[in-house]
Parts: C-alpha cells; structure tokens; sequence
C-alpha cells in the first residue's frame, strides 16, 4: 500500500508561482513512476505532469514551460513547481503513484 501526502496549494494571483510537494510511503519510491494530475471544479481529473523513476518527464501541453515536475528520491518526495499561474489553472492538484495511487489533493486557486 502507498500513502501519499500533498502540501503547498494555496491562493495566489495571476502570474505568481506556487510548488506543490507529495510525500510518499510505502513502497520503493526510487522505483515509481509518480505524476501529477488536476481537477477544476465540475471537470474531469486529467494528467498535468509524470516523472519516471530516471527522471524523464512528460507533460500536458497546456502547462508546458510553465510548470517543472521534479523528485526527490533520497526524500521519498515529488515536487510540482508552478510558473506563470493563470485562472484556469484552479484545481484541485492530486499526486499519483503507479497510475494507481492517489494523495488526498491540495488547492490550488489562482484569482484574476
């Protein structure tokens, strides 16, 4: 079983930065595959960024070159850094692990 914690969202104006961590239990995190995914009030959850255990990245295209996805395997931790934030960047952020595990999710509102 792997337990997943999220910190770091908050409210933060248009154009400003937040970084979001999750840290992780319970499995060998060095090992996983982990990502980031969001869900805007009455939308889907979708797929913001993943990271694979070498540290290859993926990301969807609507926050490239703003945000950076990042781990910490010494810290079992993963980190989200956000960039340039704009209002439809308000969700709720998730951590993932394994395309299987989910974190409780962190706000994240972004005002005009």
């Amino acid at each position: 079983q792997v337990h997943l914690v999220e910190s770091g969202g908050g409210l933060v104006q248009t154009g400003g930065s937040l970084r979001l961590s999750c840290r992780a239990s319970g499995s060998i995190f060095s090992m996983n595959l982990m990502g980031w995914f969001r869900q805007p009030p009455g939308k889907q959850r979708t797929l913001v960024a993943t990271i694979t255990s070498d540290g290859r990245t993926n990301y969807a295209d609507s926050v490239k070159g703003r945000f950076t996805i990042s781990r910490d395997n010494a810290k079992n931790t993963v980190y989200l850094q956000m960039n340039s934030l704009k209002p439809e960047d308000t969700a709720v952020y998730y951590c993932n692990s394994q395309l299987n595990y989910w974190g409780q999710g962190t706000q994240v509102t972004v005002s005009s």
